[in-house]
């Protein structure tokens, strides 16, 4: 036998507050890590309001669950705890029981199943007619990023405009990778000789980058496959493609026009493309042509900074592990000349 009626309740009183202290530090403890540039719990695109919608769901079922079987634990912990005069209770044959154990996670894994069928036909129909295209392409360690419609070529840093639909074509050129912007639109893999699809329309325009990510585990450097989706408003937006379609700028001062020289001397023209520079036409590295404008180098593990370009020129594999780009064994003063002239590219 358990406890009279009045410990019971007097259990169950004690369990419940107990638990409750819990369960609030670990919502306080939540709630200060979701606050993060790239948390799922801020959706900023249809996208991500589709599968915000779902988490809510599936998170308060199972707060819902995780207090209600810890109180009953405690509780039946204190009320039939084993002492000198007690008997242990049976519940088998209940069929009452039994039925409500079954009917509860049923009703449980439907009230997720519906929500999440729903999400799921919404992000992977057709997107709108109108939507911007873009293709994005995976590379051992960087994202290559074509606007078709714009006749834009870039890397690592996708621009797009704020309340107008994006359909994005994921490629790999190599193995697979996967395309993640947590604000802005779900995880989905770019798979080598496979066209992967998704599409968004983001909803809040800011001039601090959606930090994204490669989330599918792709070699040495994975950890450091990193890119920044800019939402502009329309007008910064149409400034931007008109900026990034015009070709490089010109050298203006000695030290940018040796840094050009040194750009082909040093074979960076077999990897690159410069727009404007006859020879600067390589495809097997990011197009250089507007570097200086970007905010990051290497992928998004250096700032764009003369001190983050001469970290990255002296030696890439030392900052990106496995990186294609060569330690070119560059002086102090190839350097710098390299230095001046990508910072000028703008």
């Amino acid at each position: 036998m358990g406890r009279s009626g009045p410990g019971r309740i007097i259990a169950i009183a004690f369990s419940s507050v107990v638990v409750g202290v819990i369960s609030w530090l670990c919502y306080l403890a939540f709630v200060d890590s979701a606050d993060t540039p790239q948390s799922t719990w801020r959706p900023m695109s249809d996208n991500t309001h589709n599968i915000h919608t779902v988490y809510e769901i599936v998170f308060w079922l199972a707060a819902i669950v995780f207090v209600f079987i810890l109180i009953l634990t405690l509780a039946f912990t204190l009320m039939f705890r084993e002492k000198e005069g007690t008997t242990a209770q049976q519940f088998h044959g209940n069929s009452k029981l039994e039925a409500v154990l079954l009917a509860v996670p049923v009703l449980i894994v439907v009230a997720m199943m519906v929500p999440s069928f729903k999400a799921i036909a919404q992000n992977t129909a057709d997107p709108p007619e109108g939507a911007l295209e873009v293709i994005a392409i995976g590379h051992q360690w960087w994202f290559e990023f074509q606007y078709p419609e714009l006749g834009v070529t870039t890397a690592n840093e996708l621009h797009v405009p704020v309340g107008r639909a994006v359909s994005v074509k994921l490629k790999s050129a190599d193995v697979i990778h996967s395309f993640w912007v947590p604000q802005l639109v779900g995880k989905v893999d770019m798979m080598p000789g496979h066209e992967n699809h998704l599409w968004f329309t983001p909803d809040t325009a800011r001039d601090d980058a959606y930090l994204a990510q490669c989330a599918e585990f792709c070699g040495a450097s994975h950890a450091n496959m990193r890119f920044r989706v800019f939402v502009d408003t329309e007008v910064k937006f149409d400034a931007w493609t008109k900026a990034t379609l015009a070709d490089a700028a010109k050298p203006a001062t000695d030290i940018v026009k040796a840094g050009e020289q040194q750009f082909t001397l040093s074979g960076c023209v077999g990897c690159h493309t410069v727009q404007g520079n006859a020879i600067a036409v390589g495809k097997l590295g990011p197009n250089l042509t507007h570097v200086g404008s970007r905010t990051t180098i290497a992928s998004g593990v250096l700032a764009n900074t003369p001190d983050g370009l001469h970290k990255w020129l002296s030696n890439p594999p030392a900052v990106k592990p496995g990186s294609k780009m060569p330690n070119l064994g560059l002086s102090e003063d190839q350097i710098q000349k390299l230095t001046a002239y990508l910072g000028s590219l703008k």
